[in-house]
């Protein structure tokens, strides 16, 4: 019988580095786009001020909901990978190394997520997450509304952004509860 070049323990150990890089990036990626939410915002506030032209705000919604998505849809792949590593990459691990012996794999995988206080920073973190890509785009609307001196066209556009904010407020929400 000819002798493996690889093991299938490296080639697990292979596959943990490749999801561990993926999701290092993807938490790199993911926080930045908090950064450029608030840059954006900054900006668009910025130049209706100086315009003075509520109806520039408009621009606030869609951007926070593409933006809020993105990051929403990338914490979720950073959970997907976790989970991965826990529930199939670790337990196969395990299995090669010690049968039965009560061996851990990736026990940081596991450990972080028992701190007392992660149920507090998971509530900020949907706070901080719903008032960066939600709160801010309708508290835009709201300062639209407002002024009163747009068409009708403006204000269903308005409606429509209102209704798209509400849709991902729900998403964040809904995914916050998943975990």
């Amino acid at each position: 019988m000819p002798e493996q070049d690889v093991t299938v323990g490296q080639l697990l150990l292979a596959e943990y580095q490749t999801v561990k890089d993926e999701q290092k990036a993807r938490i790199g990626f993911r926080d930045n786009l908090l950064y450029v939410t608030l840059a954006v915002v900054a900006a668009v506030i910025a130049a209706a001020a100086q315009a003075k032209q509520a109806s520039m705000l408009l621009a606030l919604p869609p951007v926070c909901v593409v933006l809020g998505w993105t990051y929403l849809v990338n914490d979720q792949k950073i959970s997907a990978i976790g989970a991965y590593v826990r529930e199939e990459l670790g337990p196969r691990l395990e299995a090669l190394a010690e049968p039965g012996g009560g061996f851990q794999a990736f026990g940081w995988e596991t450990a972080h997520r028992g701190d007392a206080r992660r149920r507090s920073r998971k509530v900020v973190q949907l706070l901080v997450d719903l008032l960066a890509f939600c709160a801010v785009p309708l508290a835009a609307l709201v300062l639209f509304w407002a002024d009163g001196g747009s068409g009708a066209l403006l204000v269903v556009l308005s409606a429509l952004e209102a209704l798209a904010v509400g849709g991902l407020g729900w998403q964040v929400v809904r995914y916050a509860k998943g975990e």
